[in-house]
């Protein structure tokens, strides 16, 4: 940025407001694999936790090992492996919500009263039963939080994939950096912003709609 130079350049985002489109809808998608991608392991390894609780201790040791490793770091570790790759962003975004969405789940499901469990089982149920149609729906105000806060540590996180050519926004972030140019710096960092509300905002509405008990009153 030169003396003199505007803090935004409104003819430059005219000009590029279809790339800034396609680095949204990048981001977004990089975002949505990532968070789903990593609940779809979560939930596994949380049901192996639930099952056998003294696996529980490991596999938050072990993904929590992951979630400590610096993202420069771990994608250093990886591109000799996979390459400057989707495949190299997804493994590590998906590596950081694991630990978060395990405790969740795990605390969910731990935090539904007994007694609920035990009139399930005086009506018939079956273990399976009471895990899909009364302990998952009671926790699921619980792992929602732990959804929300996945999904937006990934949006902030998916911001440095862009050193490995997988941004987002993260890519004028960069721009705006090498070139000293704040439009750029600007769009990126406030663009990253605005995603993680909007979808913060948009998960509550689909808990509050999955979960009417929660705020019924």
């Amino acid at each position: 940025m030169t003396a003199g130079e505007p803090l935004i350049r409104w003819d430059w985002l005219a000009s590029h407001a279809g790339e800034i489109g396609q680095r949204v809808g990048q981001h977004l998608e990089l975002t949505v694999i990532a968070v789903t991608a990593g609940l779809v392991i979560s939930f596994g390894l949380s049901l192996v936790a639930l099952r056998i609780p003294r696996l529980y201790g490991p596999i938050t040791w072990t993904t929590g090992i992951l979630y400590t490793i610096p993202s420069l770091a771990l994608f250093a570790l990886l591109v000799p492996y996979t390459g400057l790759s989707l495949l190299t962003a997804e493994i590590g975004l998906v590596s950081y919500t694991l630990l978060i969405l395990i405790r969740n789940i795990v605390a969910g499901v731990r935090g539904v009263p007994e007694e609920v469990r035990d009139a399930a089982r005086g009506m018939g149920y079956t273990d399976r039963q009471i895990l899909w149609r009364v302990e998952l729906p009671l926790a699921l105000a619980v792992i929602f939080a732990g959804i929300r806060v996945a999904t937006i540590t990934t949006i902030g996180l998916v911001t440095v994939t862009a050193l490995i050519g997988e941004g987002g926004m993260g890519y004028f972030i960069t721009l705006g950096i090498q070139l000293f140019f704040s439009t750029a710096l600007i769009v990126g960092a406030l663009g990253s912003v605005l995603l993680a509300m909007l979808a913060d905002a948009s998960l509550v509405l689909v808990q509050r709609a999955l979960t009417p008990w929660t705020h019924a009153r």
